[in-house]
């Protein structure tokens, strides 16, 4: 199945769990000139942009004809895989995530990373043809650039980023009505693959905030301008090359350095805060003693089984993402809540921590998406059996109380996420969250015991150890599969 078409210049396909990119040879000049390139050489050598390599030209046909056997035989393919000018391997990220799964931090990062390498690449008359955040995947906390066919040469003349308006929809409106309006990520790009449209913000808009800025030059003009006469003449789109090299690079400088002036203007605020944001804090109503033992037990049993691959659902802030990363692993820390998961990445980033932090409620996670929901593949698809330990603290009785989910669905979904170990909490009926949870509704858990719940998880899983938690009547597990442990 191809995972990228949308780029006429070629497609990108895993054979064996390798990513290769089969370029046709409309696309072979740019991206010669652009890996031929040392200052896309430093970005790769820095890990901002996807490490790449050309296949020799043996080992690519022999991959062509294994795509071949497969039988992939249609005609896209045949364009572009029995047959391409140049076949490139790519680096493999360990865990793809989407604009609509990051928090407004991640969108951020990833403008940034746009804008550095857009401005960098000028000086060798190369740039960047599109400008959208599915250009881009993160290793841990860090953004990197993946779409390598974006790179293309620029005529020394030109002064015009074609990409600027998608820059803006992509990246600048998104995070302005994010930061103003309150609307997720997920809820803007699940609907609109590109971001969103100025005239769309303004309808958002009162008269005054219409007028103040940021929202006069992103949103109001742009909208006016879009229904003038001239913004339905093709010629405004044609190509006007400067006699003064220098002066067309001139101009580009001054847009890339408005766009990042705009784009810090729209960033996410430095510290925002949600009523789960203080959740391991006194704030959140715990214990110190249940805290320390809680942090005890998980630290313990990382420490003694080394998991390299760490799901942490119901994250919050990310203090076990943090000390599982600590301890050596790679983590996806997953929360529905965005200020939550935004602290998890400015900490993760500051730390330098391989933690990869995602707005994703494990309720209702993330479907597959794009065309013939074949280009962005679901969350669970992605997730099943990528983790030999999935962290699942304090997780159990939201799920249960909150979106009614069975007991045995939690313990069988967990299941299918680790390959060996889980560490679960359990959080009894009489515990004050779960009794603030079921609003009135405490009759349906009547039945929920510490035994019904071993019980659930026993089924799928052998017990390793588990330990009461001060005196709060919580309980933690460390369950293993198989023959581990």
């Amino acid at each position: 199945m191809s995972i990228s078409f949308r780029d006429p210049s070629g497609r990108v396909r895993i054979v064996a769990g390798r990513v290769l990119r089969f370029v046709n040879p409309a696309g072979e000049p740019d991206i010669r000139a652009a890996l031929a390139s040392a200052t896309l050489q430093k970005f790769i050598d820095e890990g901002r942009v996807v490490g790449t390599r050309v296949v020799e030209a043996t080992e690519a046909a022999l991959l062509s004809e294994k795509l071949a056997d497969e039988g992939e035989t249609d005609e896209a393919v045949e364009t572009y895989s029995a047959s391409p000018a140049l076949v490139l391997e790519h680096e493999r990220i360990a865990f793809q995530s989407f604009p609509y799964e990051w928090p407004p931090e991640m969108l951020h990062a990833a403008g940034g990373l746009t804008l550095d390498l857009t401005e960098a690449l000028l000086s060798e008359n190369l740039g960047l043809k599109d400008a959208t955040p599915y250009n881009i995947l993160f290793r841990g906390a860090e953004p990197v650039f993946v779409d390598v066919l974006s790179f293309e040469r620029r005529e020394a003349g030109d002064a015009v980023w074609l990409a600027y308006a998608q820059f803006v929809r992509s990246f600048l409106l998104p995070l302005l009505v994010n930061a103003h309006f309150g609307m997720t990520l997920g809820q803007i790009f699940t609907t609109s693959r590109e971001g969103l449209q100025p005239e769309a913000v303004a309808r958002m808009c009162s008269p005054l905030k219409k007028l103040r800025p940021p929202f006069l030059t992103l949103v109001t003009l742009p909208s006016r301008l879009s229904s003038a006469p001239t913004a339905q003449d093709d010629s405004i789109y044609r190509r006007r090359l400067s006699a003064d090299a220098e002066k067309a690079r001139f101009i580009l400088r001054r847009q890339f350095k408005g766009l990042r002036r705009k784009l810090e203007g729209v960033g996410a605020r430095a510290k925002r805060r949600s009523s789960w944001s203080d959740y391991m804090t006194k704030e959140g109503h715990l214990t110190e003693s249940y805290v320390r033992e809680k942090r005890g037990f998980v630290e313990e049993a990382l420490a003694e089984f080394r998991p390299r691959r760490v799901l942490d659902v119901g994250a919050n802030t990310g203090y076990f993402s943090r000390t599982a990363a600590r301890s050596g692993a790679r983590v996806v820390a997953i929360d529905s809540d965005e200020a939550s998961v935004g602290e998890i990445f400015r900490g993760a980033r500051a730390e330098e921590l391989d933690v990869l932090p995602l707005v994703i409620d494990i309720a209702r996670p993330s479907p597959a998406t794009g065309w013939r929901n074949r280009e962005q593949p679901s969350f669970l698809e992605r997730a099943r059996r990528s983790f030999d330990a999935v962290l699942m603290l304090a997780v159990c009785h939201h799920l249960m109380v909150s979106e009614l989910i069975p007991l045995d669905e939690i313990a069988e979904l967990a299941s299918e996420l680790t390959e060996r170990f889980l560490l679960v909490e359990f959080v009894g009926a009489d515990d004050p969250m779960f009794r603030r949870l079921t609003r009135g509704r405490a009759a349906l858990f009547e039945h929920f015991t510490r035994e019904t719940f071993e019980a659930a998880f026993g089924r799928r899983f052998r017990l390793v150890r588990s330990r009461p938690l001060a005196e709060s009547g919580r309980w933690l597990y460390l369950y293993s599969k198989g023959g581990d442990a």
